[in-house]
């Protein structure tokens, strides 16, 4: 009986192996990481969207922009006050140089004649170019950009 008693106390210590393990919750120091997005790169992305908004001369709304009209719009819209005009556009912010663009940063053509556009990254700007024409976006090295290219800035914090 002895023996008995022996396997019985055995086989009820071994019956918990078979099972998952007992888990003892364990503290970890894992924190979510979520990256805030910079205004300047929000205002890059609302102008992507608004690609295929119509050209509309003194226009700074969804119904209708001119270029500086789109870029006073969009940054208006992430909280980053800017003047309504490209010229006082160029005076408000720091210049930047064209090698260290980033999305959001502004870039000022003089042909045509105060001229201005959101760089969106790899090369390409959005910016309403004209009269009947609509919001669109280019490329930097294009040659008319490249010859009225007059210099770039970086609204905001």
């Amino acid at each position: 009986m002895g023996r008995h008693l022996v396997a019985i106390l055995l086989l009820l210590a071994l019956a918990g192996c078979g099972g998952a393990p007992a888990m003892k919750p364990q503290a970890t120091n894992v924190q979510a990481t979520v990256r805030p997005v910079a205004p300047r790169a929000q205002a890059a992305a609302l102008a992507e969207v608004l690609v295929g908004a119509p050209y509309r001369y003194g226009g700074s709304a969804p119904d209708g922009f001119d270029c500086s009209g789109l870029v006073w719009y969009v940054y208006q819209s992430v909280g980053i006050g800017l003047p309504r005009t490209a010229a006082e556009q160029r005076a408000a912010v720091p210049p930047v140089d064209v090698d260290h663009l980033q999305p959001g940063d502004l870039l000022f053509f003089q042909t045509p004649a105060d001229h201005v556009a959101v760089y969106v990254g790899d090369g390409e700007f959005v910016h309403a170019p004209s009269s009947g024409k609509t919001v669109t976006r280019a490329r930097m090295k294009s040659p008319f950009f490249l010859l009225g290219f007059a210099g770039a800035g970086r609204p905001g914090p």
